[in-house]
């Protein structure tokens, strides 16, 4: 596969939107330029583009000078959205100054790590939507067929429509702040920028709504599903690139978050007998089979020569450099027993000096881990939450077990029973308990938080109090003695301006269609 550099022009917010600037698209070691006009004029480019596309999900660009392969710190998919997930929420200890201004929620609209969120988000959506227009023009020109663009074009819906649904749970008040959710969203972009005139009409679009947002999310998700060629097993494993059954557990995190708890479920039971869980809760993780196991549905894959580098990479900042904990609050809760497999020293759980990390990235060396996106574990959760919302207890359950038995020591003595929850918030809370456990470490908390607010069976109120941003004392980590939690690092309530990360500045200066749009208080 030939290796190139697509040389194109994007409205890059770092920059400004006010003026044209160009941009590389990088695919492994790029070694030429090709024009605008030539992108799409043979298969080999249209397929080498769309890999370019990928490698943008995975590697992002942390500053405006940084133009090598590895120069980004994985915003958006490859690593960001783990630790910046976690970072936000109270099961973790960020304890350097790496994460501290996600952390402590003393981030500004210039602050590096909420600004390039945005800033990769968008260039990545920018990729999408020319992936998208350069291949229907090259149908048109007969250089591939139809039933190739649809299977690119789903594959950029779909990444164009999970990076816009990122955003905006940092960015956004959640679906359910207001009553038809008309609280300011995202700027949903649908437009490929590669000429002046499109730069001009782009560069002063407003934010959308987030019921606005939400629609159009799910609109370029069912299009992906339609679109899409493959289902992630029908004629070979595929879980490091878009297939239908990502776009079908994507949308059940989505309608998750909406409270469409009936379309969780419809969506969720076209992928039962399609993925089944892995008997061990580790085996997604293991190094020679994390994009081949029977449950990861959308990863992105890295290699010895394009991933994070040291400054990211999910194995070294979470395990070599050991920047970043899990807290002691999710550590000595009780509802994780203490024999629970996902404690596992050496498997799940990597000690050091007594203090416990995740162990569920180890390549420190090629930092190759990849990154998971979703699992079907999310997408058994998500039903089973969605069913205990709507009275159904017994599937809930059900699915509940399904999850957490597979961790337990003694499935006869310790697993739930029809008995455990007698009410529908009791379940919901033990569901929420599960997902905290199952997928400390994977980015999912934040959302959990966001989605959380003002919920009518187990509401959380802001951003949670957490331990102190510095190394734990190695006796929190030692379960039943009298070790007692202190949270300096105060919560910041739903109401707090803070709760939410800012618009970064520069988008703010240079899109006048932002003014006096930030989010209230910054």
């Amino acid at each position: 596969m030939k290796n190139i550099i697509k040389t194109i022009l994007l409205s890059v917010v770092v920059l400004g939107m006010s003026s044209c600037t160009e941009e590389k698209i990088l695919d492994l070691t790029p070694i030429n330029n090709i024009a605008d006009t030539d992108a799409f004029a043979t298969p080999s480019l249209i397929e080498s583009y769309m890999n370019g596309v990928y490698n943008a999900a995975a590697i992002g660009q942390y500053n405006a000078a940084s133009t090598s392969p590895n120069g980004g710190r994985g915003y958006i998919w490859g690593a960001a959205f783990v630790e910046q997930g976690e970072a936000r929420g109270e099961d973790i200890v960020n304890m350097a100054t790496f994460y501290q201004l996600t952390y402590t929620a003393t981030y500004d609209p210039t602050t590096a790590n909420n600004v390039y969120y945005w800033i990769d988000g968008y260039r990545l959506i920018g990729r999408c939507n020319l992936m998208i227009e350069g291949v229907a023009n090259a149908v048109s020109k007969g250089v591939i067929t139809q039933a190739v663009a649809d299977n690119y074009i789903g594959q950029a819906k779909f990444l164009r429509a999970i990076t816009h649904f990122e955003l905006l749970t940092y960015f956004a008040r959640p679906y359910n702040a207001t009553t038809s959710a008309t609280d300011l969203g995202v700027i949903y972009r649908e437009v490929g920028v590669n000429t002046a005139a499109e730069v001009a009409s782009e560069q002063v679009k407003p934010r959308n709504t987030v019921a606005d947002c939400y629609a159009k999310v799910l609109a370029d998700l069912n299009d992906a599903e339609k679109l899409i060629s493959s289902n992630g097993f029908a004629g070979g494993r595929v879980v490091s690139k878009a297939t239908k059954s990502a776009a079908i557990a994507f949308k059940t995190r989505v309608y998750l978050q909406k409270r469409d708890w009936a379309n969780v479920i419809a969506e969720g039971t076209k992928l039962n007998g399609v993925y089944t869980l892995t008997a061990d809760p580790a085996a997604p993780f293991v190094l020679a089979n994390n994009l081949t196991n029977s449950e990861s549905i959308f990863s992105i894959a890295h290699s010895a020569t394009m991933n994070p580098q040291v400054n990211a990479a999910l194995a070294s900042v979470l395990k070599n450099r050991a920047l970043v904990a899990i807290s002691p609050i999710i550590w000595r809760d009780p509802q994780w027993l203490a024999d629970d497999k996902r404690r596992e020293d050496g498997k799940m759980i990597y000690t050091s000096a007594g203090i416990k990390y995740t162990n569920k990235y180890t390549d420190v060396t090629n930092m190759t881990d990849a990154a998971p996106v979703i699992r079907y574990a999310e997408v058994v959760l998500n039903m089973a939450e969605a069913q205990a919302r709507l009275s159904n207890l017994s599937a809930a359950l059900t699915l509940l077990n399904s999850i957490r038995n597979r961790s337990l020591a003694s499935i006869t003595t310790q697993a739930y029973t029809a008995a455990s929850f007698t009410t529908n918030a009791t379940m919901v809370a033990a569901i929420l308990k599960e997902r905290r456990i199952e997928f400390l470490q994977e980015g999912r908390r934040w959302a959990d938080i966001h989605r959380l607010q003002g919920d009518d069976l187990a509401p959380i109120n802001g951003i949670p109090a957490k331990v102190a941003n510095a190394t734990p004392a190695k006796e929190a980590y030692i379960l039943g003695n009298t070790y007692v939690i202190t949270t300096p690092v105060t919560a910041v309530p739903s109401s707090d301006f803070k709760f939410l990360w800012p618009l970064p500045q520069t988008e703010i200066n240079t899109n006048p269609g932002l003014e006096g749009k930030n989010n209230p208080g910054w």
